[in-house]
């Protein structure tokens, strides 16, 4: 083919549907799409680089702001990476709580998916059901830590502070209302002809192609691979909880679809066991040179005063080593690399952004597609540029 008959446009970086600060440079052959290039690098903060002058403790608010629409599993991701790195175990309640904060934050992140997607695509309605039950969760959410987005809620041996009675509360009225409410999300889309016109057979990665990428979370789980962190390599107690690796057929925007609509069910049955079997006891590991003590301790011991402050300013010392980590994200393998050089800050941090990678195959799923699949395939992989431009 002539190249002169080529038009290269620019979809980004400033562009609703690109689900943040994306540029994609795409070739066309009348409207369909013969060549893909990502240009990332618009959103960089640097916040790998900017951990190393902070305490370790400092650094947990600063991961909230990778996948801000669940914040929560990066705090997990962060706090098990350093407490491997330090050979502490957190208590078993800890462990507990710290499911059902990361499975909500899941549900979470799935709703903002669920909201965007649609509304790409063209299904605006989807949009208000989803975010009114997300406000449900940033409410509980508020409960716990005072934050709703960005809650900063786990620390480095356990949680800031034990869930409410409140919480409990507002947690069991959730678990009585979710599955109306996806029901109602399936009632909308799943066998709405227009939605299945514009998702199915569209966007499709192959299980091989999926692996050699490096696809993980619900996008490689689509392609057919049922491979979840949560399972394959237990962390936090999960190796307690009954729950299924839902898993697509063909690699398609419609089966990535139902994968998540799945995996809302799957978090709220984690959720119900988590709650139903929550045990007794502490919600922090016991070292003083980690946890704080309680703002009651502070108020009547001066050494507890000298201790939070010596924590909160200095933090503990590290040991020298090297250790990674990985979560089970809500958009896939989410991994810290932390090097402890014996002082009270991270050598160095580095993140394995599933976002990174799915980015990376957006040519292979969007070529011989037209400019409006673009927009589909985009949302079907549910990409957030916080995490991406660290």
């Amino acid at each position: 083919m002539a190249e002169g008959k080529l038009l290269t446009i620019n979809m980004g970086p400033h562009h609703p549907a690109t689900h943040g600060v994306l540029r994609l440079v795409l070739e066309l052959d009348g409207e369909t799409i013969v060549k893909v290039t990502p240009h990332i690098g618009h959103l960089h903060r640097g916040i790998e680089k900017i951990a190393e002058s902070m305490n370790y403790q400092q650094v947990i608010p600063l991961t909230d702001r990778f996948d801000y629409t669940a914040a929560t599993l990066n705090n997990l991701g962060y706090c098990t990476a350093v407490e491997k790195l330090l050979g502490i175990e957190v208590p078993k309640r800890a462990q507990y709580i710290r499911v059902i904060m990361s499975e909500l934050a899941r549900i979470m992140g799935h709703h903002l998916w669920i909201g965007s997607h649609a509304l790409d695509i063209g299904a605006m309605t989807v949009v208000f059901y989803a975010f009114r039950d997300r406000e449900m969760i940033m409410n509980m959410t508020e409960e716990v830590s005072g934050y709703r987005l960005t809650p900063s809620y786990l620390r480095i041996g356990g949680v800031a502070r034990d869930i409410t009675p409140d919480f409990v509360k507002f947690l069991r009225d959730f678990i009585k209302w979710f599955p109306t409410a996806v029901a109602g999300y399936n009632t909308l889309l799943t066998d709405n002809i227009i939605w299945r016109q514009r998702t199915m057979d569209i966007g499709v990665i192959s299980r091989e192609d999926a692996i050699n990428y490096g696809l993980t979370g619900p996008s490689l789980r689509g392609s057919g691979v049922a491979y979840d962190l949560r399972k394959a390599m237990p962390y936090s107690s999960y190796d307690d909880f009954d729950f299924q690796i839902p898993v697509g057929e063909k690699g398609d925007v419609y089966d990535r679809y139902l994968v998540r609509m799945e995996e809302f069910l799957q978090s709220l049955k984690i959720i119900e066991q988590a709650l139903e079997n929550l045990p007794e006891g502490p919600v922090n590991v016991d070292n003083p040179w980690i946890t704080n003590p309680d703002l009651g301790a502070v108020q009547e011991d001066i050494s507890a005063l000298i201790r939070r402050f010596k924590i909160q300013c200095q933090g503990p010392e590290v040991p020298v080593g090297e250790v990674y980590h990985a979560v089970e994200g809500s958009k896939g393998e989410l991994g810290f690399y932390l090097v402890g050089d014996g002082t009270e800050h991270p050598y160095r941090m580095k993140v394995r952004s599933p976002c990174f990678i799915l980015v990376s195959a957006l040519e292979k799923m969007m070529l011989g597609h037209m400019i409006a699949d673009a927009i589909a395939i985009i949302g079907s992989i549910d990409i957030v540029l916080g995490e991406i431009d660290r």
